[in-house]
C-alpha cells in the first residue's frame, strides 16, 4: 500500500491497519521458524509498511497540536 493511499484513510482506520500489520508480521515470523516460509521479504515490507503507516499518524498527531 502506497503513502498516499495511507493518508486518505481516517487514523482509526490506519490503526486498524498497523494492528493487522503486525499480526501478519507475528504469522510471518512463525511461518520463517518453522520453515515454511517461501518469500522472506514480504516480512521486510510489512514491516516497512508499519513504520509507514506510523510515521503518517505522527505527522497527522503533530499537525494538530499545531
Amino acid at each position: 500500500m502506497k503513502a498516499s493511499e495511507m493518508r486518505q484513510l481516517s487514523i482509526d482506520e490506519q490503526k486498524q491497519k498497523v494492528a493487522e500489520l503486525k499480526e501478519e508480521l507475528f504469522n510471518l515470523r512463525f511461518q520463517q521458524e518453522t520453515g515454511q516460509m517461501e518469500k522472506t521479504s514480504k516480512i521486510r515490507q510489512t514491516r516497512k509498511d508499519i513504520a509507514r503507516i506510523l510515521t503518517i499518524i505522527s505527522e497527522t498527531n503533530s499537525k494538530q497540536d499545531n
